[in-house]
């Protein structure tokens, strides 16, 4: 783990209300579809960083 449990318990937390708060305003019209997909895309994988379940680059090492 990157980060300790506790820092990564109130990341997912707030993770979560950005996350509601991408689709409101999904809903509401004032984000693309493919926008709203990206800001949820890079955010996840930034608390999969912090969780240590995620390594940049690591597909193309591997191809």
């Amino acid at each position: 783990m990157r980060a300790p449990e506790d820092f990564i318990k109130k990341l997912e937390e707030l993770y979560q209300e950005y996350e509601q708060e991408v689709e409101e305003k999904l809903k509401e019209g004032l984000l693309e579809e493919k926008t709203a997909k990206t800001y949820l895309r890079h955010s996840g994988t930034f608390v999969r960083w912090c969780r240590n379940d995620f390594v940049p680059g690591i597909r193309k090492i591997n191809k």
